[in-house]
């Protein structure tokens, strides 16, 4: 979740960490060029900012000159797992929750999308559930939804300014009531009508709130209770 700074921000670390989240997102080797259109920035700036976590190893230059992740970016996200010990603490719980057959999840908010640091299927094996996804726009998810109700409505329209909201076709009106909604209730459930036609509901996790916890499926308004209360149970065992 971001909060507001209270100070000036430092753009350069800014851009630095903007183009580290670009390339560790890149499903395959990308370009500078490729990189800094995605980023909508300067190509030389993000040059020079690829080169620097080359010379970090935290990016790697392939022999065709594009940029993919080095051994550094492991090793940051290995250390952040093992510092925050959210997957340690998480994963008996989450495991847990897959006895009510439906697939179980853990993400967080980033900008205007969702991280999922867990996302198991019924009938996978636990530890295959872990990095399984990559990024999806937070307003089509049940734990994105719940994460956006945590901000204010003013943050929530500057988040979206100048954005289409995938399931949202009217726009911010309709996503700040579905928002508010959410708050009121105190957990999402989300109707996704794909070829799976199913359910989400979730629950943000956290005090203050740091990331989301969700099962979805073929949920009957019925039984929407119950899972709240086991997600519930769930998040506060987690911490």
């Amino acid at each position: 979740m971001r909060t507001k700074p209270n100070a000036q921000p430092n753009q350069s670390l800014i851009d630095g960490i903007a183009t580290l989240q670009a390339l560790a997102s890149s499903p395959e080797p990308i370009g500078c060029r490729e990189l800094a259109r995605q980023l909508g920035a300067n190509p030389t700036r993000v040059n020079r900012l690829l080169k620097t976590l080359a010379y970090l190893g935290i990016a790697r230059q392939t022999a065709n000159r594009k940029y993919t992740p080095g051994p550094g970016m492991h090793v940051l996200a290995a250390q952040s797992l093992f510092a925050s010990g959210l997957i340690r603490r998480a994963m008996p719980v989450l495991e847990d929750l897959r006895r009510f057959g439906h697939t179980v999840a853990m993400g967080v908010l980033w900008n205007d999308s969702v991280s999922y640091l867990f996302h198991a299927p019924p009938g996978i094996e636990a530890a295959r559930g872990l990095g399984r996804i990559g990024l999806l726009p937070a307003s089509t998810s049940g734990i994105g939804i719940v994460l956006l109700s945590q901000m204010t409505d003013d943050d929530v329209r500057e988040l979206y300014r100048d954005k289409a909201i995938p399931m949202f076709p009217e726009g911010i009106d309709q996503l700040l009531a579905t928002l508010a909604a959410t708050r009121a209730q105190g957990y999402a459930r989300v109707h996704v009508a794909d070829e799976r036609d199913h359910h989400i509901v979730a629950i943000a996790m956290g005090e203050p709130v740091h990331a989301g916890i969700a099962m979805s499926g073929w949920i009957p308004e019925s039984a929407t209770a119950e899972l709240v209360t086991a997600l519930q149970a769930a998040a506060a065992e987690i911490g």
